[in-house]
């Protein structure tokens, strides 16, 4: 068995390593372009918070992770005075990288994300995860930790999250709880998201669309939730916009989810 307080030290001098000895921590909130999202999220995801991203079913998985990544990209858009363009670090298991495999870097890179800002975690289990990420949210030099998580584990309990949230909000860096094939359980995450794929419009000569997601927010700590929004990802632009024809604001029922609640580095450890 690895000696896990061994492996966490390592991650995080290999964190250390990837920065520029500037203290990074931003206040405030990063925006995602989508007018009406960001309106009933009181201008955008705000920084140094936890936030809940749900895969809508299991197959969702893919779309839900690109949407988190992408967030890491919006987290870091607006720089401190003197700050350099960030990393961030996703923290996951062995099961789930049999379950999805590797990420593809032509494919981070289609979507705007240089593979070069990630750094990639590899854990034995969703306990160890869970504390290499309270440990990772304290370091400054990453705009965000993406914490995959699958099914329901007993270790991501409230208290854990609670861990999360006072970790992130220590050096204000963005946490992306990534709950796939999971139910919603109490948390005190600052937002809760359901992802799902959505058709793209074709461009022209019928080629592939843009990225498009189907997301809702489920809750909100201080405000409004139920509400649901059709996204396109405008790679050119570094923003979610409004997809050609889309419809409004969808509240969601109220017996649904929302009542119910080349890569840079790989650290294996398992």
């Amino acid at each position: 068995m690895h000696d896990s307080s061994s492996t966490l030290a390592a991650l995080r001098r290999r964190i250390e390593r990837l920065g520029d000895g500037r203290d990074r921590r931003v206040s405030g909130s990063f925006a995602t372009g989508h007018e009406g999202v960001d309106k009933a999220i009181g201008g955008g995801f705000a920084r140094g918070r936890l936030h809940e991203l749900f895969g809508a079913e299991p197959e969702d998985a893919g779309s839900a992770s690109a949407f988190a990544l992408l967030l890491t990209l919006l987290a870091d858009d607006a720089p401190a005075e003197g700050r350099r363009k960030g990393c961030f670090l996703w923290l996951r298991t062995d099961d789930a990288m049999r379950r999805s495999g590797m990420p593809y870097g032509r494919g981070l890179a289609d979507l705007g994300i240089d593979p070069a800002d990630m750094l990639l975690a590899v854990m034995p289990d969703d306990a160890t995860v869970l504390r290499a990420a309270a440990d990772a949210l304290r370091c400054p030099v990453l705009c965000a930790v993406v914490i995959e998580c699958w099914g329901n584990p007993r270790v991501l309990d409230l208290t854990a999250s609670r861990r999360l949230t006072l970790a992130a909000e220590s050096a204000g860096t963005t946490a992306l709880l990534l709950r796939l094939d999971a139910e919603p359980s109490p948390s005190a995450a600052e937002t809760r998201w359901r992802i799902a794929a959505a058709p793209s419009a074709p461009l022209a000569a019928n080629a592939p669309g843009h990225s498009s997601f189907d997301i809702a927010l489920l809750r909100r700590r201080a405000g409004p939730d139920g509400l649901a929004w059709r996204l396109e990802w405008n790679r050119d632009q570094r923003c979610f916009i409004e997809p050609p024809l889309s419809g409004a604001v969808v509240p969601l029922p109220a017996a649904g989810p929302a009542a119910d609640s080349g890569t840079r580095t790989v650290v294996a450890t398992g």
